[in-house]
């Protein structure tokens, strides 16, 4: 069984304009140009898993309106979520996309959810170790809410491992670091420091080769560690290796909602099906999240659809 864990979850809001500026009024004259799902990073890999045909439970804190909201449409979405959220005061936030379709643009808006407290927190702790029994397989990822401290991260992973299930995290890159420096790894991380002005273990990621030697650092840490790199390219690292994987064609940024999603699912499933082995799990990432980019909306790859990705990237080893 998977467990997926959104601490921070959302409803998100798609709207699809052509020429969006800002301080101008733009009005939606065609429903099909705006779109409300269950969101959050974790949530995101469940809903792509069951497309998949994999189970999962999704585990987080909901409140308020639009926290029934986003459960109804959880489980609408499939039945092979099983939902096991704590309830607490307050409203489950909501994030806008403005995805621009002439400019291929995404302008995103989070807002910051509801405050957790401290009683929420160890209600939530109890459910996750009485779930971690039934699961071999934990993805940990997306942003914390109020009232949540970084550590809790750290002590998540360290549960999970003890528990014997292998453990996958995309995680803010400040949560990563302080986990890893702490002693506690995840078996993935997949990170994304394209941020202008990023840092990761104190240093700064100017070049390629910075990148590589932080990807190799969390590899050996880990069993294996993807750096998104650009918008097409990703430095995968695993055991005394470090790769680039390439698409062939240029990537709509427009395109782009969700497909980090659909690449930790990709890699999830793969695990599932036949095993850790880090490099083929990448490129199954890779093409699962290529195959997401496909569409314009934050959609969830078929496994015919990542299949036929396999061969529109190219592999190529660097150290």
């Amino acid at each position: 069984m998977v467990l997926t864990v959104t601490m921070n979850p959302a409803v998100d809001r798609e709207i699809y304009l052509e020429d969006f500026q800002v301080n101008k009024l733009h009005r939606i004259r065609d429903y099909t140009k705006t779109r409300m799902s269950p969101g959050g990073k974790g949530i995101n890999v469940s809903i792509a898993l069951s497309r998949l045909g994999i189970p999962s439970i999704a585990m987080g804190f909901v409140g308020g309106h639009m926290g029934r909201i986003l459960l109804e449409e959880l489980r609408r979405t499939s039945h092979l979520i099983t939902t096991n959220f704590v309830h607490v005061d307050g409203e489950t936030r909501e994030n806008i996309e403005i995805i621009d379709e002439k400019r291929h643009t995404i302008t995103e808006i989070n807002f910051p959810g509801p405050e957790i407290k401290k009683s929420d927190l160890e209600a939530f702790l109890r459910r996750y170790r009485t779930v971690l029994a039934r699961a071999n397989c934990v993805v940990i990822s997306g942003s914390l809410p109020l009232g949540v401290n970084e550590e809790v991260c750290a002590e998540l992973v360290r549960m999970a491992k003890e528990s014997g299930a292998t453990v996958f995290v995309e995680l803010v890159p400040s949560i990563v670091e302080k986990m890893l420096l702490a002693g506690y790894a995840p078996d993935v991380v997949k990170l994304d420091l394209r941020e202008s002005g990023q840092t990761f273990f104190s240093r700064k990621l100017e070049t390629f080769e910075v990148h590589v030697e932080i990807a190799e650092e969390i590899a050996s840490k880990s069993k294996l560690a993807i750096l998104s790199y650009e918008v097409k390219n990703d430095i995968v690292a695993l055991d005394g290796e470090v790769w680039m994987i390439t698409a062939r064609e240029e990537i709509d940024l427009s395109h782009t909602l969700g497909a980090g999603d659909a690449y930790v699912a990709g890699m999830v499933y793969y695990f599932l099906k036949h095993g850790l082995k880090p490099l083929e799990m990448a490129k199954y990432g890779f093409a699962a999240a290529l195959a997401s980019t496909r569409m314009k909306e934050k959609t969830w790859p078929t496994l015919e659809e990542i299949e036929r990705e396999l061969s529109f990237f190219d592999l190529e080893r660097v150290k």
